[in-house]
């Protein structure tokens, strides 16, 4: 009797061991999926967060037909007020999608039918939302009238956007506008344009001409060489090899430079003598940029390059083609010959040529650009408010420094002395960049800023087959400074 007594009381004691043990294990299941739940949770607010918008523009959500069918798309307006894009509803209930400037604003407001481009598309989740009071959608509820949508405020100007683009004229290119301290985009232009108020009557001409391009925002999806501009590249990187010492570079251009079977030379076959990294980079040697791109280290090149957001995403919430350059070993000296001027396999967009300056002027800091100021409902009541932001630092000041410093050289000694002697200082860089075997057919770049010992405004502008940048673009800079600053 004892021996049974003596097995019973182990099996008991067993017995609560593995009911503790049971219990332990489904206390810390629970906890474990508690966390996970607390977790998913967590990332859907996050992802809800900074990817809600998003998520209604995405064509699967079928929430946009229900915002659609309560509410009429929002206006858009210009910094100073005006409207760029609103919808026009007749006594039908027909509703007209309206643009009051038509052909100036066609690229960067872009249009909502037949797809959505431009601010149209990248404000869509804003548009087509409303946000006015209670009260007054329950009475338009009742009268069976849909919703006024959210306005939205861009940091586009009409007076700039005109200038730009009757600069333009009719040859094709682009041009941005900046606001440096802030990345509000002022002025963005491409040509060839269209009318976003006809789109729909137009379309099937644009998708049966194969060649034609006008749909295209050269300003932000244009791939180009840049030619001479990307002179700013490699000084950056023989500056960093150099630990900022550009006192002790020298160079005797004779006007052409061999190197094995490859010899390229300056503009016009110009004869430049003895010259400086300064000199080099106001007169535009190609033979001196020729002869510092072979001697400069790959690594360093390859991390500049890299640095500054070539083959990589660009902090932009609008459509844009990302620059291509790769600098490695495999890369020979005749390429690099032509990698250090911006020809060759340097493909480039004005939008990214146009941060990199942006950040020069800026102190090396880039700004992310900015095309939205603001929300409001249709009664006037602040919706969301986007505040500039540092994105980072591209290069150290003292870099950004003497890049400034040779880029006012341009203006004072250079090839960009249209801009010498104004109301106004301005800092830049000019390109005459090939796309052809023809050397006399380029694309005519400038790049720069105003007032160059303290920078407000920067401009970017290509205008493709027509010449030297010195003769057409930088003229076109000059307007637009002129504009700025309210020079008669």
């Amino acid at each position: 009797m004892m021996w049974k007594k003596t097995k019973n009381s182990l099996n008991g004691k067993e017995t609560q061991k593995n009911i503790k043990k049971t219990n332990r294990d489904i206390w810390f299941t629970g906890i474990f999926f508690s966390v996970l739940f607390v977790a998913m949770m967590g990332y859907y607010a996050h992802f809800v967060h900074t990817q809600g918008d998003e998520m209604i523009n995405s064509s699967y959500n079928s929430r946009q037909k229900l915002l659609n069918a309560k509410n009429y798309r929002g206006t858009i307006y210009s910094a100073d007020l005006e409207k760029l894009a609103e919808t026009v509803v007749f006594e039908s209930g027909t509703e007209y999608r309206n643009y009051p400037y038509e052909n100036l604003f066609s690229h960067v407001v872009g249009f909502s039918t037949k797809g959505k481009t431009g601010i149209e598309a990248m404000a869509n989740s804003y548009l087509i939302k409303s946000n006015i009071s209670l009260d007054v959608k329950i009475s338009n509820e009742i009268a069976g009238v849909k919703n006024a949508g959210d306005n939205v405020y861009t940091s586009l100007r009409t007076d700039l956007q005109k200038i730009a683009s009757k600069s333009l004229g009719v040859s094709k290119g682009a041009i941005i506008v900046s606001n440096v301290k802030t990345g509000e985009i002022l002025a963005m232009v491409s040509k060839p344009d269209f009318n976003p108020c006809t789109i729909v009557e137009d379309w099937d001409g644009y998708l049966e001409d194969e060649d034609s391009s006008v749909l295209l925002n050269r300003a932000t999806q244009g791939i180009y060489p840049p030619g001479s501009t990307f002179k700013i590249v490699t000084s950056l990187a023989y500056l960093r090899e150099h630990n900022g010492n550009y006192q002790d570079y020298y160079y005797n251009c004779t006007g052409s430079f061999r190197y094995g079977d490859s010899k390229i030379g300056c503009y016009h076959g110009t004869v430049h003598n003895g010259v400086d990294l300064v000199k080099s980079f106001a007169k535009s040697c190609n033979c001196s940029f020729a002869n510092m791109g072979i001697q400069l280290d790959r690594s360093i090149y390859h991390d500049t390059v890299s640095g500054l957001g070539f083959n990589q995403a660009l902090p932009v919430d609008f459509n844009y083609s990302q620059s291509k350059l790769t600098v490695d070993e495999t890369v020979s000296e005749e390429d690099m010959i032509q990698i250090s001027f911006g020809q060759g396999s340097v493909q480039m967009t004005p939008l990214h040529l146009h941060l990199i300056t942006n950040a020069i002027a800026n102190g090396g800091t880039y700004m992310k650009p900015m095309l939205l100021n603001k929300v409001e409902t249709a009664e006037g009541e602040l919706v969301k408010e986007f505040k500039p932001q540092a994105y980072k630092a591209l290069m150290t000041k003292q870099e950004a420094d003497t890049l400034t410093m040779l880029m006012k050289s341009v203006v004072e000694q250079g090839t960009a002395t249209k801009l010498k002697g104004l109301a106004y200082t301005a800092a830049g860089k000019t390109g005459s960049a090939e796309y052809n075997q023809v050397k006399e057919d380029s694309h005519a770049w400038f790049t720069g800023f105003a007032p160059a010992e303290d920078p407000e405004i920067s401009v970017t502008i290509i205008v493709e087959r027509i010449g030297s940048g010195g003769d057409y673009a930088v003229p076109i800079a000059k307007r637009i400074f002129d504009a700025y600053f309210a020079v008669e």
